[in-house]
C-alpha cells in the first residue's frame, strides 16, 4: 500500500498516461522462454574464447525480458555472445508489464538469475547490460546481495542512477502497450525511481560503484526521462561515461529508442563488453 501522499501523485499520472498515451506499434507477447529462436536465452550456449562471459540483460520498466531486447540480443548473438534476459519486478495479476515492483525485490530475483546463468554455462562471471531502470537496479544487486564478485561488468543504457519525476516516467508509457493500465494501482518500482526516493538514498550513499567492476553509462542529450542526461552518469575509478551525441552530432534516439533501436549505443554495448577489441564509434556504426 502506497501512503496517501504518493497515491495522490500516481492518480493524475494514471489520468495523463490513460488520455494521452499512443502505441507506437503492436503488444509483442512473446516470453522469454520462446527467445532461443532468435538465438538468445539458448542455456546450450557455451560462451567462447573470445567471448567467455555470458550476458545477462536487464530490462527497464514497463518492459519484459523479451520486448525490450529484440534489437540488441540478436545484435550481441551474431557477434558470438551467449545471451539471456529475465523478467524482474512483476506485480501480481499483472501480466507482460515488470519493473513494477519493489527495486531490491528486483534485484534479488536478478540475482537468483546470475546464478542460474553461471550454473548453466558454468562460468564464473557474467557481465550485465540493463537499459533505463534495469542499467540502475543491478547496482542495488552489486553493492548489498554480494553480485560483484559474480558480475565483470555493469553497461547502463540510459540508466536512470539519480532517480527521474513522474512526468518523465509517464514518457515511458507510449513505447510499452498496456503500461498505462497498471499506473493507477500501487506500484513501488515507480516509486523507488522518483528523485530524492529512500531506494535511491540509500543505493547512492558511500559512492556509486564497487571495486572490481567496471562501469558503462551511455546516454543522450534527448532523454526525456532522466533529466538532465548528466544526472545517469556515475562517479568512480573505474567508469566511462559515453554521450552518443560526442559520437554521431546525427544521433537523435531518446530514452526509449536508445535501448530499444540505436545501433549506435549498441555498439558502444560492444566495446564495452570486449575492450580489447573495441572499434571507434561513428555515425556509420549505425548501419554495422
Amino acid at each position: 500500500m502506497l501512503p496517501w501522499n504518493w497515491k495522490r501523485l500516481l492518480r493524475p499520472l494514471a489520468t495523463l498516461l490513460l488520455t494521452g498515451a499512443v502505441a507506437v506499434g503492436p503488444a509483442v507477447t512473446a516470453r522469454a522462454d520462446s527467445a532461443p529462436s532468435s538465438g538468445w536465452n539458448d542455456y546450450s550456449c557455451q560462451p567462447s574464447a573470445a567471448h567467455p562471459r555470458p550476458v545477462v540483460l536487464v530490462h527497464g520498466t514497463f518492459a519484459n525480458a523479451t520486448d525490450n531486447w529484440l534489437g540488441l540480443a540478436p545484435y550481441l548473438v551474431a557477434r558470438g555472445y551467449c545471451v539471456f534476459s529475465g523478467d524482474f519486478g512483476q506485480l501480481p495479476g499483472v501480466p507482460l508489464v515488470y519493473g513494477l515492483g519493489p527495486i531490491d525485490q528486483s534485484a534479488e530475483q536478478l540475482s537468483a538469475f546470475v546464478d542460474k546463468v553461471l550454473a548453466a554455462t558454468g562460468t564464473a562471471k557474467v557481465d550485465l547490460v540493463g537499459h533505463s531502470q534495469g542499467g540502475m537496479m543491478p547496482r542495488y544487486y552489486l553493492k548489498f546481495l554480494g553480485g560483484a564478485a559474480k558480475v565483470n561488468s555493469l553497461t547502463g543504457i540510459a540508466p536512470d542512477n539519480r532517480g527521474t519525476t513522474l512526468d518523465g516516467l509517464a514518457k515511458l508509457v507510449p513505447y510499452f502497450p498496456g503500461a498505462e493500465a497498471v499506473v493507477a494501482s500501487a506500484a513501488p518500482g515507480l516509486t523507488d525511481q522518483l528523485v530524492g526516493s529512500a531506494f535511491l538514498t540509500k543505493l547512492n550513499a558511500g559512492g556509486d560503484t564497487v571495486p572490481g567492476v567496471h562501469y558503462t553509462v551511455i546516454a543522450t542529450k534527448y532523454d526525456e526521462v532522466v533529466t538532465p542526461y548528466t544526472s545517469q552518469f556515475l562517479t568512480g575509478s573505474d567508469v566511462d561515461n559515453i554521450l552518443l551525441q560526442n559520437l554521431c552530432v546525427l544521433d537523435t534516439s531518446e530514452h526509449a529508442l536508445i535501448g530499444l533501436t540505436d545501433r549506435i549505443a549498441f555498439h558502444e554495448v560492444a566495446n564495452a563488453l570486449d575492450p580489447a577489441h573495441a572499434t571507434a564509434t561513428t555515425c556509420a556504426s549505425a548501419i554495422g
